[in-house]
């Protein structure tokens, strides 16, 4: 008679277990797509905050050639555009990016672990 109890009691719990694992895997799938596409977008943003360094290097270029031109050995200072002062709320824009980006990467990280266990 206990064993009756035990073998109902094993086939219920493999079906509930079973069940469990096929939605857990599905949801796990769902976050892996989901932190995937956000951590591209806010990738995408926080690249479009930096500041342009093209800017720097054609100043660089610029001296480079008048003093190719010039033929003179001795390079006279050109001034080079001012470093860009940031304000408090565009570093906090980037400080928000960042956290964001980094635990949307945590999420997919936790998912792939979850996954592979």
């Amino acid at each position: 008679m206990p064993f009756k109890f035990w073998f109902a009691y094993k086939r219920l719990s493999g079906e509930y277990d079973d069940n469990m694992y096929q939605r857990c895997n599905g949801n796990m799938d769902i976050i892996m797509l989901f932190a995937g596409l956000f951590s591209a977008v806010n990738t995408a943003f926080i690249i479009a905050m930096q500041p342009n360094p093209a800017d720097t290097t054609n100043d660089l270029l610029v001296q480079f050639m008048q003093n190719t031109w010039n033929g003179s050995s001795v390079t006279q200072p050109v001034a080079l555009s001012a470093p860009l002062a940031y304000s408090s709320s565009k570093i906090w824009m980037q400080v928000l990016a960042y956290t964001s980006l980094t635990f949307s990467l945590l999420a997919a990280s936790g998912a792939v672990l979850g996954k592979q266990w």
